[in-house]
C-alpha cells in the first residue's frame, strides 16, 4: 500500500462529500425519501419496480416463467425504477421498500396490496401463490430453500465486494480485491461442485434456487460481469459453465434478463406491459 492511500479512521466518521465511486452520489448514511412521487400503476395484478440488475432480473425472469407454463395470473406491468437518478428514493417506491433497493413488487389482487421486497422474499411469494417453481419432493424442496438462502446471503460479497472494489472503486486497491476475489473464487468453486452431481441446484428440478443464483453467478461465468471471466479463469469451472449455459437457453430466462433494461446489443425493454414489448424488442435485435 502506497503513503497516498493509507487511512486512518477518525474518532468520529463523517460522511465524505464524494469518493471518486460512480455511485458515491446516491449513498448516504440515512434512510427514508428524498422527494415526492407516486408510483406509477398498471393494469395488471401484478406490479413489478425494478432494474434489470442481477437482482432485478430474478424477479422478471420469474415472472417470464410463471408465463411460459401458462399461469396467466402471473402478468405483470415493469416499471424502471433507475437508481443511477435516485429513483429508489421516490415517495412512492419507499412507500414499498423503505429500504430503496430493487426489486420491488405489488401484488393488487389482495386486500389489502400485499407490498414484497427483497429478490428472495418476492421469488418465494410468487412460488407458493401459484404452486410453480419449488419442487415437490421434500428433499429437493429443502435443497431449494438452502441454496436460495444461501444466494441471498452470499451474493454481496460478489456484487458489494468483488464487483466494487475490482470495477467500481475509484483506484485499484490489492488488499480488498485480493480478500474478495478469493471469496468469489470459493463460491464458484462450492457451485461447480454442488453441479457436478447435479442437474439443477435443488437436484434434477429447474427451481427458484437457479432463478436466484443464474443472474449472478450464471452470468459471471458467461462473461457479462465486470468483465472478470479471464480474471476469475472461469472456464475451470466445468459443471457450472454447463449449467450456467444450460439456464440462459431458456426462452423465459432470455425474456425475462431484458425486462427494464436501457443498455446492451441484445434487447431493451424500459417498461414492460405486455408480452409484445418484449416480443417487439427482440425482433429487433434478430433483423
Amino acid at each position: 500500500m502506497t503513503e497516498q492511500h493509507q487511512y486512518i479512521p477518525p474518532e468520529v466518521w463523517q460522511q465524505p462529500e464524494g469518493d471518486g465511486n460512480k455511485w458515491a452520489s446516491i449513498n448516504r448514511p440515512v434512510s427514508g425519501a428524498t422527494y415526492q412521487k407516486e408510483r406509477e400503476t398498471g393494469n395488471h395484478g401484478l406490479q413489478l419496480y425494478s432494474l434489470a440488475t442481477p437482482n432485478g432480473q430474478k424477479v422478471s425472469i420469474m415472472l417470464e416463467e410463471l408465463l411460459a407454463v401458462g399461469v396467466s395470473d402471473a402478468e405483470y406491468d415493469a416499471w424502471l425504477v433507475d437508481i443511477s437518478e435516485g429513483e429508489q428514493f421516490s415517495s412512492g417506491f419507499v412507500e414499498v421498500n423503505p429500504n430503496s433497493k430493487i426489486p420491488a413488487l405489488v401484488d393488487t389482487t389482495t386486500t389489502p396490496e400485499t407490498k414484497l421486497f427483497e429478490s428472495g422474499a418476492i421469488l418465494q411469494y410468487l412460488a407458493e401463490k401459484f404452486h410453480q417453481f419449488i419442487p415437490d419432493s421434500p428433499q429437493e424442496k429443502i435443497a431449494c430453500n438452502n441454496w436460495l438462502f444461501w444466494q441471498m446471503g452470499s451474493a454481496p460479497y460478489l456484487g458489494g465486494g468483488f464487483g466494487h472494489f475490482y470495477s467500481y472503486a475509484p483506484y485499484p486497491m490489492e488488499y480488498p480485491i485480493n480478500r474478495f476475489t478469493m471469496e468469489t473464487k470459493r463460491q464458484l468453486d462450492l457451485l461447480d461442485k454442488h453441479l457436478a452431481n447435479n442437474t439443477y441446484m435443488a437436484g434434477e428440478t429447474y427451481s427458484i434456487a437457479d432463478i436466484a443464483i443464474w443472474p449472478w453467478y450464471g452470468q459471471l461465468v458467461l462473461g457479462r460481469l465486470y468483465d472478470a471471466a479471464t480474471f476469475l479463469q472461469v472456464n475451470e469451472y466445468t459443471h457450472l459453465l454447463r449449467w450456467a449455459e444450460m439456464i440462459d437457453a431458456r426462452p423465459a430466462v432470455k425474456r425475462g434478463r431484458i425486462v427494464n433494461r436501457t443498455w446492451g446489443d441484445d434487447g431493451q425493454v424500459r417498461n414492460r406491459h405486455s408480452a409484445t414489448d418484449i416480443d417487439d424488442a427482440l425482433s429487433a435485435v434478430s433483423r
